[in-house]
């Protein structure tokens, strides 16, 4: 590549759509007297003890560090005979107004000082081998410029909005309540009150949105009650020109520059502190607001192979086949070699600078089985030190979308390794979610809730978080479960519901009220599972993508949450609202100990479609009701469901103080309601498609 090449070489891979990537080199050489002859040599070598004694570097100071009175750059690429720092004064200028080369140090770093400050200006480095140049830009970059293709040298104090020293996270709440939301989703809907020139933006945090009847934006998040927003991956990423007009979509997993926001959801891409400094009024603006924020992050592959981390050190960050090809383990054209130490030093770095620098109160990490158990437990350990035990939030996928060669001695971070896992790192629950609505990818199979059979047992197995066996995998406590029926990808919740429940004649805007019904009892269902609680921005008015199950790059009109729905669902709405009021009550539900699956006690299949369990509800932290019980019917009838004590006398006939009384805290209609339980000879009626949370207390 031609270090002399234009501003088409800087910035022409942008735009591409999840998936582009460039051909894999032919070759993998390594300098310093360190050849190897073939690609299985190289990936030795590259794991080995030797290769970490000459070149593991354990340092937190690579990159540009700028104060007032000096800026240090430092590079790692061990295998360059020379590397030259190139200087510009904006962004987008075709020649550097400095050239100079920077000295070789031990560990294959390579280091250069100015005693100045030079924030505000952009560079990229030169990296020499075998007498030719390849331009990069840094890696390890904090910012960049419009499009990425070059980095920018950030005072980081000069980019805190006012009051941004002293942001916290918001006091735990008792319960995790997790929503899962675009940026872009959040804002670009002209109904969401929020004015025009932040719709899509970092700043549409920062206002209200409509108040009063009709909440949007920051004052509807308040208003429903959720503790957490998982925001999808807002690091620098390369499928969306950030030129470009704000017509263009995509989610975001194919990442630039992995300690950069993304340009294009700022309000000015030309300066590159506009992006560092909005996106942490975002955060301030959601702690402000009682929220905390998970970053979903994507480190298991890079937007293409011909990424700065190539550039900087060929082959070593990367995996191979023996044949020499790329592994494609996330389908995504390559495949990140965690299990390497500056592989492994990278990722853990990274998430910590976010958590430091940006506040970020959690992680979600993409296709995690590609990265291993070794690294991350070592980012939770990190993260507990720095922070405090739990204090950082961690989940991930527990599964690659194909196979991929892990380093020798390594376990993947997969759903079958999560006994190997520490308790605080959760997983998604496939289980979970396919039991309660079918496979997400058939359209048409059912899940309990809309016509699926024999899966009572399944559910069941859910409630306990899988602590008492029913799939292919162990969990170490209930902690590690993030339950979940709908997420980006995939079909949404509604759409799904809708095609398994009236197929071609499918109308994805009409309110079918066995969809509802199915909605509901859905939520119900994974609200009273032990474990964690997620679901898809816009899960709880009926989201519709029109039937499109994977709209990663669809226009922003598909996939933007439409506020006028909160309206027209707003049943659905309430229901939602209340399920969150009444976790939060509940201790039984809330226990994240090991022993949380003991608490299910008596499970129990009465028929087709129907189940019941009680929980021990009893806690450290005060709560009116001792115990739970909880019954689901997906059945066509209404069933009697016998309580746990044979006789239940109801508190008012008795006039006994100490006589147990049984209250309905919400059923098939309604959430977090208290009204006393009128039960038949038979037991407690549960209408047809519905639930009921039953909570017994003693004395009144």
């Amino acid at each position: 590549m031609c270090p002399e090449a234009g501003l088409a070489e800087l910035y022409g891979n942008r735009g591409a759509c999840k998936g582009s990537f460039l051909l894999p080199c032919s070759g993998i050489f390594v300098r310093r007297e360190k050849v190897k002859n073939s690609i299985a040599e190289s990936m030795a070598f590259f794991a080995s003890k030797e290769f970490d004694a000459d070149f593991r570097y354990d340092g937190k100071d690579l990159g540009a560090g700028c104060r007032d009175n000096s800026t240090v750059f430092r590079a790692w690429s061990p295998f360059a005979e020379k590397l030259e720092l190139r200087l510009y004064r904006d962004g987008t200028a075709k020649e550097a107004f400095l050239v100079k080369e920077m000295q070789a140090e031990e560990k294959g770093i390579w280091r250069l000082e100015f005693p100045e400050s030079l924030h505000g200006m952009y560079y990229d480095y030169l990296v020499w081998t075998d007498g030719k140049a390849v331009r990069t830009a840094d890696p390890y970059a904090v910012g960049c410029s419009c499009n990425g293709g070059r980095s920018m040298v950030v005072d980081l104090r000069k980019t805190d909005p006012a009051g941004f020293e002293s942001d916290q996270a918001p006091a735990a709440c008792e319960e995790r309540i997790i929503y899962e939301l675009h940026i872009k989703d959040f804002s670009y809907d002209v109904q969401s009150g929020i004015p025009q020139a932040y719709r899509g933006k970092y700043k549409a945090f920062t206002v209200p949105g409509e108040t009063g009847w009709y909440p949007t934006g920051m004052e509807y998040l308040k208003k429903l009650g959720i503790t957490y927003v998982h925001l999808l991956p807002f690091f620098d990423y390369g499928s969306v020109d950030e030129a470009g007009d704000d017509g263009q979509f995509n989610w975001g997993y194919d990442p630039v520059n992995y300690n950069v926001p993304e340009g294009s959801y700022a309000t000015d891409t030309k300066d590159g502190t506009v992006r560092i400094r909005e996106c942490k009024e975002m955060i301030q603006a959601l702690h402000k607001n009682g929220i905390r924020v998970i970053m979903d992050v994507v480190y298991n592959h890079t937007h293409q192979e011909d990424s700065w981390l190539q550039r900087m050190a060929p082959g070593y960050y990367y995996r191979y086949r023996e044949d020499g090809s790329l592994a494609n383990g996330s389908a995504c054209g390559n495949d990140i070699a965690a299990g390497r130490s500056m592989v492994d030093n990278y990722i853990a770095d990274s998430v910590m600078y976010w958590a430091r620098e940006y506040h970020i109160d959690g992680f979600r990490f993409d296709l995690m089985g590609l990265l291993t158990v070794e690294l991350m437990n070592r980012i939770q350990g990190e993260l507990d030190e720095a922070f405090g035990k739990g204090e950082k939030l961690l989940y991930g996928e527990p599964w690659s979308a194909d196979d991929s060669p892990m380093e020798k001695g390594t376990k993947a971070a997969q759903k079958r390794n999560a006994g190997y896992l520490h308790d605080g790192i959760g997983i998604f629950s496939d289980d979970t979610r396919d039991a309660i609505k079918g496979s997400v990818f058939y359209a048409e199979e059912p899940g309990f809730v809309n016509g699926g059979e024999g899966l009572e047992k399944a559910i069941l197995h859910a409630v306990a978080g899988w602590k008492n066996g029913g799939a292919a995998f162990e969990p170490r406590s209930c902690s590690q479960i993030v339950n979940y029926v709908s997420a980006h990808d995939n079909f949404t919740l509604w759409d799904k519901l809708v095609l398994s429940m009236h197929g071609e004649e499918a109308d994805f805007d009409r309110q079918y009220g066995d969809v509802l019904a199915a909605n509901k009892l859905a939520a119900f269902i994974y609200f009273t599972c032990q474990g964690n609680v997620f679901f898809q921005a816009g899960e709880e008015f009926g989201r519709t993508k029109h039937g499109e199950d994977n709209s990663y790059c669809s226009g922003p009109e598909i996939n933007m949450l439409q506020w006028r729905r909160t309206i027209e669902y707003g049943e659905l709405v309430d229901y939602y609202r209340g399920l969150i009021r009444l976790r939060k009550k509940l201790p039984g539900l809330c226990d994240k100990t090991p022993a949380a699956a003991e608490r299910i006690m008596d499970g129990k299949i009465h028929g087709e479609g129907v189940v019941s369990f009680r929980i021990d509800n009893r806690a450290s932290r005060p709560s009116p009701w001792e115990e739970l019980f909880i019954v689901y019917n997906a059945s066509d009838r209404e069933w009697n469901v016998r309580m746990p004590e044979q006789e239940v006398r109801s508190f008012k006939e008795s006039g006994e103080t100490d006589q147990a009384v049984w209250e309905i805290l919400a059923d098939g209609s309604e959430a977090d309601c208290c009204r006393e339980a009128e039960f038949t000879e038979e037991g407690i009626p549960v209408a047809p498609h519905s639930g009921v949370l039953l909570g017994r207390r003693k004395g009144m």
